[in-house]
């Protein structure tokens, strides 16, 4: 029985949107009948997100075809910089009126030895993922407070709970983000908007690739070897499709499990140790 998650006609702010988990995520709700606008900073790379959504999905070229109002808008921006977040919801209120879903996605920090990595890295970690989660919560919440519905998913990561010596910038950002979606939960849940989130373990996405080649070089491996042993250290022996993420991204962003908030799924092979 196929399951009618209910998204059509949906409004949805997709952070991070032009690759990885932040493209399927915003590849699914498109399909699923949402409207998306999509935020990243690469202007080249979002266009060809976008475009490939469009090309790929038969609903997209339909409605190209047909020259109907088109249900992705792009912003090009830097999360990190509150500009984009404000820019992101006007857009979505001025195209659509309204804001119904939200995936915060976009973040990156640098893995390398703590000793060597400079408090910068802090810093824009925590810049980028944590604050600009945190600010995009701030500015897109009270209209769905106002509506009485809303959805928020953050992105977050396994290193939350399990950090590794060689992505502490990453693991403290992840495990303070997790913290805040707990606390926020309880007040936005008086006005029927959740908010959860999906930890993710090592994914199959560009970012993966960048992050195994510094931590090689943090512990003075090839790029290979540390392949290989994050691949032996999941117990189902691959990495997560970007593609999982999202489809647990849309359970969440639809009504048929209305309970749930304040809430972490990990998916991650069965790699995190306990609880």
């Amino acid at each position: 029985m196929e399951m009618d998650l209910g998204l059509a006609g949906k409004i949805a702010i997709v952070t991070g949107a032009s690759a990885g988990i932040g493209f399927a995520c915003s590849k699914a709700l498109f399909e699923e009948g949402a409207s998306v606008v999509m935020v990243a900073r690469d202007p080249e790379r979002m266009q060809q997100a976008a475009a490939a959504i469009l090309q790929e999905s038969a609903v997209g070229s339909a409605a190209a075809m047909a020259d109907e109002a088109p249900r992705i808008v792009t912003v090009i921006g830097d999360m990190a910089q509150p500009g984009t977040v404000k820019e992101a919801v006007a857009t979505a209120l001025e195209r659509f009126g309204r804001i119904d879903i939200v995936i915060n996605n976009a973040g990156s920090a640098k893995a390398g030895s703590f000793f060597e990595l400079p408090e910068e890295a802090f810093l824009e970690a925590w810049n980028l993922k944590l604050l600009g989660y945190i600010r995009m919560v701030k500015e897109a919440a009270p209209h769905m407070i106002k509506q009485g519905d809303g959805r928020i998913v953050n992105i977050i990561g396994s290193a939350a709970r399990t950090p590794n010596a060689a992505f502490l910038a990453g693991s403290t950002a992840n495990a303070a983000l997790l913290n805040f979606t707990r606390g926020i939960s309880k007040e936005l849940a008086q006005s029927n908007v959740r908010i959860n989130a999906i930890s993710p373990g090592v994914t199959a996405t560009e970012r993966a690739q960048r992050l195994a080649e510094q931590h090689a070089q943090a512990k003075g491996i090839d790029v290979d070897t540390q392949k290989a042993e994050t691949n032996a250290s999941i117990p189902l022996g691959h990495m997560v499709d970007p593609a999982e993420i999202a489809a647990m991204a849309l359970l969440l962003v639809s009504d048929r499990v209305p309970s749930i908030t304040g809430t972490e799924i990990v998916i991650d092979g069965g790699q995190q140790p306990g609880v």
